[in-house]
């Protein structure tokens, strides 16, 4: 397994296995202690954060212990974050630290209503570095689902490790999961974020997204069955699209091995606080369904129940998550 000369590995023999591969970044968010814009907001708490790494987290939670292929730098940050992930049931084999490289920050503002926005420093860090070497093919023997999304696409480098290790899973018969996550401020053009989501969603066999992601990938439909369509047209099987506190919709077409439908849930009213992290929870309950071989109905509550008990603490993990949680959510 070849790395850079700056990367650390996990010094600690593992011996352990996964079914499920996660990748792609890690970062601090940082979270105000009010609604308000940033140049009002005085306070912020300092929280892991990352979609892939909030998914991975969840994953933990709801016994699915996934790898988590991330890179942070090897600075304090970092450290924290290294903490927090390993302290959320994680393993450490594939959490790469680089010396040379500082680890990512994103400061949240929310509104009133708790919807975010994210201002991103990302400049020179480690989760653009990524290399398609760490993970070989007898990784991916060994699992069957592999779920990446859509901020490391928007680096070249990190994209081309990516792709690259999408498409050896798919060789080697893993289901996979791609969420774009779009961040218009991270990418060069809204063309350019279009073109390498329509790509990434021809490599993946289950697609998250919401109607916001469609959009800014120039899904030009306000229609949730137009948007749905063009979806599936693109190659995956099964497609989820989720709208905030109106629920869920999704389908899966006839190559879905949990078959054909089109299913519609409302969601669940909770106390929300903050929504950040929401949709990776909700990407979480998602393939625990699916693992679990439930309908795409069943699934689909069972999503949007990891996803309701998260948006009630500030901050992606703070909120834990259980099955008995979510069943509790579900049947009240």
């Amino acid at each position: 397994m070849q790395k850079s000369n700056h990367d650390t590995l996990s010094e600690t023999p593992d011996e352990s296995t996964s079914d499920i591969l996660v990748m792609g970044e890690t970062l601090i968010d940082f979270i105000p202690d009010r609604p308000g814009t940033l140049s009002t907001v005085e306070t912020f708490h300092r929280r892991a954060g990352g979609a892939p790494a909030n998914v991975a987290v969840r994953l933990a939670e709801l016994d699915l212990s996934p790898w988590f292929w991330t890179r942070i730098g090897d600075d304090e940050f970092g450290s924290f974050l290294h903490q927090t992930l390993t302290d959320n049931g994680l393993t450490d084999r594939f959490m790469i630290r680089d010396d040379r490289r500082s680890t990512a920050l994103a400061f949240v503002s929310h509104d009133h209503d708790a919807d975010r926005q994210f201002n991103f420093y990302r400049t020179k860090t480690a989760d653009i570095k990524f290399d398609e070497m760490t993970i070989p093919d007898s990784i991916l023997k060994d699992v069957s689902w592999v779920i990446f999304g859509g901020i490391c696409l928007s680096d070249d480098s990190a994209r081309a490790a990516m792709f690259d290790v999408a498409e050896r899973a798919q060789e080697n018969d893993c289901t996979v999961i791609f969420d774009p996550n779009a961040r218009p401020e991270l990418w060069d053009s809204p063309d350019e974020f279009a073109r390498v989501c329509r790509d990434a969603c021809n490599i993946a066999d289950i697609v998250k997204a919401t109607p916001e992601d469609l959009t800014a990938a120039e899904f030009d439909y306000n229609d949730t069955t137009c948007l749905l369509d063009a979806l599936v047209d693109l190659g995956p099987h099964t497609v989820f699209i989720t709208r905030g506190k109106t629920g869920a919709v999704a389908r899966a077409t006839d190559d879905a091995p949990w078959g054909v439908a089109e299913v519609a849930h409302e969601g669940y009213s909770v106390n929300v606080v903050d929504t950040t992290g929401a949709g990776d929870a909700f990407l979480a309950g998602a393939v625990c369904g699916l693992i679990d071989e439930c309908t795409l109905s069943e699934t689909l509550s069972f999503a949007n129940a990891t996803a309701a008990i998260t948006t009630t603490k500030q901050g992606a993990i703070d909120a834990s998550v259980s099955r008995k949680a979510i069943e509790q959510i579900r049947t009240n």
